[in-house]
């Protein structure tokens, strides 16, 4: 390929690679079974110019991809309040990426579509923090965090470097946070993994950690929530949680038996985390968005479930992100519909903490994403709550914000 014999494009995607894999310290490359490409969202005009500089060299992936969140709703064009000129830019990036073969799935949460679930110890190279996080440690599968160029490169070529998570020593524990004295009722409520999440992320930074506690049978959307925090808060590309993730039978086994020093999770310093993730103050609200990473349909049948006879307050919008595919399968279920006469907007292909979907709303925003409050104030330039679903649901019904500080005591 850096000969050039299998064209000009894999030919540049290789020499990224390689300069890439050296930086690294990698000495070798691993061939990947699929990939996952975050730069298809539109930041500015350099990453348009390098996937339309690929596409005319004639890219094409290699390997099955998917494709991350875009700026733009294709199936609400409406919802994005972006000036014209932003709007073609953004279309044209995801159109070349979908030339170049990847799948247009537009979501954030990959691992949500059957069909592109990698398995435990599959080799693959996938973008976007949240997918990756969860790839690496839910299903086992092994990837590095790759951004916007490198993931399509890897695309491209078929081929990763062979470090960092690729690797069994490179996902070995190296700090441990076990949970005490966190009561029953707390673990038992989703709101509680978001939260953890967010903690874990700030201590971690990006060391791979081992959670000890965590009930068995975790759900996975739980998990998601806390990986995604994780990767947000701090710099989290896997964990481990002792009992339930399937790289971590044991504590010993999620650290190679090594020694690690252990953090303690408290009651205390969860209501702290929790805290952090508020930064407006009274009982104002203007809007609620959820979804954040992307909502699965059973996320989605909750929403429907609390919102059942229940009318959002006049003025507070209610927004839930989701994928193409999960909103089929939500409209196949009747759960949409339930949503949409709810007053509930279903944003798609994008996230509300990216594209400018929201608007200008006078009052802060409520959800039940630790991911979502830590990225929002700096994107959008809003204030933000942080509460369970319930909880949010709550406020959109009485339009000001409610919580409920009893489980947190």
């Amino acid at each position: 390929m850096l000969a050039g014999e299998r064209g000009p494009a894999a030919r540049t995607a290789m020499r990224i690679l390689v300069e890439t894999a050296r930086a690294m310290g990698a000495d070798r490359f691993v061939e990947i079974s699929r990939a996952h490409v975050d730069g298809c969202l539109y930041h500015g005009r350099a990453g348009l110019d390098f996937a339309e500089r690929l596409l005319a060299e004639g890219a094409r992936v290699s390997v099955p991809t998917t494709l991350n969140v875009g700026l733009l709703d294709l199936l609400h064009p409406e919802l994005v309040r972006a000036d014209p000129e932003t709007r073609r830019a953004a279309r044209r990036l995801m159109e070349a990426y979908v030339a170049m073969g990847c799948r247009p799935t537009w979501t954030c949460a990959p691992y949500q579509l059957p069909d592109a679930r990698p398995g435990l110890g599959e080799q693959v190279a996938w973008a976007e923090s949240n997918a990756i996080v969860f790839a690496n440690s839910v299903l086992g599968a092994r990837t590095e965090r790759y951004g916007d160029f490198l993931d399509i490169c890897a695309a491209v070529a078929g081929r990763a470097p062979y470090v960092g998570l690729h690797t069994d020593e490179g996902r070995r524990a190296r700090v441990a946070f076990r949970l005490e004295g966190v009561p029953e009722r707390l673990l038992a409520s989703d709101v509680c993994y978001p939260v953890l999440g967010h903690l874990v992320g700030r201590e971690a930074g990006s060391r791979v950690p081992a959670i000890v506690g965590l009930p068995p049978g975790t759900a996975e959307d739980r998990l998601k929530a806390l990986g995604a925090a994780a990767a947000s808060s701090g710099s989290v590309a896997m964990f481990h949680a002792v009992g339930v993730t399937p790289e971590a039978p044991t504590l010993e086994a999620a650290t190679g038996g090594a020694a690690v020093p252990e953090v303690a999770v408290t009651p205390e310093r969860l209501r702290r985390a929790r805290d952090e993730l508020t930064t407006a103050g009274g009982s104002e609200l203007a809007a609620v968005s959820v979804g954040t990473p992307h909502a699965s349909v059973g996320e989605l049948e909750r929403l429907a479930e609390l919102l059942d006879g229940v009318r959002i307050a006049p003025g507070v919008g209610f927004y839930v992100n989701t994928s193409r595919a999960t909103l089929a399968e939500a409209e196949r279920r009747g759960v949409a519909e339930a949503l949409a006469r709810a007053g509930v907007r279903i944003v798609t292909d994008t996230c509300t903490y990216l594209a400018p979907v929201i608007g200008e709303v006078r009052g802060p925003v409520m959800t039940d994403s630790a991911k979502w409050a830590w990225y929002a104030p700096g994107n959008l330039g809003i204030e933000v709550v942080f509460g369970s679903l319930e909880e949010c649901v709550r406020s959109a019904a009485l339009g000001r914000v409610v919580r409920d500080e009893r489980l947190w005591s």
